[in-house]
């Protein structure tokens, strides 16, 4: 049994080292000189470091722009997404009304459709409404989310009823109880999925790819395209030196809250 369990931790290790060589190397190719981008690939230590592709990126680029654009959406998007899975699972342990099992039943199955299906379907509707090219065709189409119905229906359900129809008794509407009540008790599972909901509005690539057009509304992952040319080549020193500002938030977002995540999923698995 010993050795199983050496073994284990040995595949887990190296499959953690394999894991973490894309960012290694999309770290260190920033901070190299050009000329050591390929010469010297596989040293993951920059010799001399130098942030020149960072500013080249800066200067020749509207990257404050392309950051505003993700935060924007990133933050409206997930405000939205929070909202409508928040209502959702609140009627679905709430109230009782007919085909109500069937519902979350079809909200389960729409998690199950590629995202890719329903990309033509949107972008024809956009373009017959003339939204393409701005904000509201990437944000529309991201407003509601299945997932974070799922984990926070699961999350509701734990509330004891008694508390709720306490607070019904002393006369607080649904309105109420969902705010002041159930949603302060769920808090850290709606932290954990709000940030899982902003790291994959931020990482999108495909969608605004296929409706956005218009370099001044390019996201961060647009962005990267810039910088390769129409020879074909490709500019790895200022482009990795992007997507290393790029992988910053997200990181941040969740090493702070990555507790809640962790313990927020596991408590809504075991009840």
């Amino acid at each position: 049994m010993k050795i199983n369990i050496n073994g284990w931790h040995l595949l887990l290790v190296i499959s953690l080292l394999l894991s973490f060589f894309p960012l290694v190397w999309m770290v260190s190719t920033s901070l190299k000189e050009t000329g050591q981008i390929f010469s010297d690939f596989l040293n993951p230590i920059p010799l001399p470091v130098t942030f020149e592709h960072f500013i080249h990126a800066i200067v020749t680029t509207p990257m404050s722009r392309f950051f505003f654009n993700s935060f924007f959406v990133a933050v409206v998007v997930t405000l939205f997404q929070l909202f409508t899975s928040i209502l959702a699972a609140y009627a679905l342990t709430q109230f009782r009304f007919w085909g109500r099992q069937s519902l979350f039943y079809i909200i389960v199955a729409s998690m199950l459709i590629p995202v890719l299906v329903t990309m033509l379907p949107n972008y024809l509707l956009l373009s017959k409404w003339g939204l393409l090219n701005s904000y509201a065709a990437i944000i529309l189409p991201q407003l509601a989310n299945g997932m974070g119905v799922f984990f926070l229906r699961q999350s509701f359900r734990t509330i004891p009823k008694a508390l709720l129809e306490s607070a019904q008794v002393e006369g607080a509407s649904d309105w109420q109880r969902l705010w002041l009540i159930v949603v302060p008790a769920v808090r850290p599972m709606i932290v954990a999925i709000g940030i899982i909901f902003f790291i994959n509005v931020w990482n999108e690539y495909f969608w605004p790819l296929m409706i956005i057009n218009d370099e001044k509304m390019f996201t961060i992952p647009l962005a990267l395209q810039l910088f390769i040319n129409s020879e074909g080549g490709t500019s790895w020193g200022p482009m990795m030196a992007v997507a290393t500002l790029a992988s910053i938030p997200p990181v941040l977002a969740y090493l702070v809250v990555q507790k809640h995540i962790i313990s927020s999923f596991l408590s809504t698995g075991v009840k």
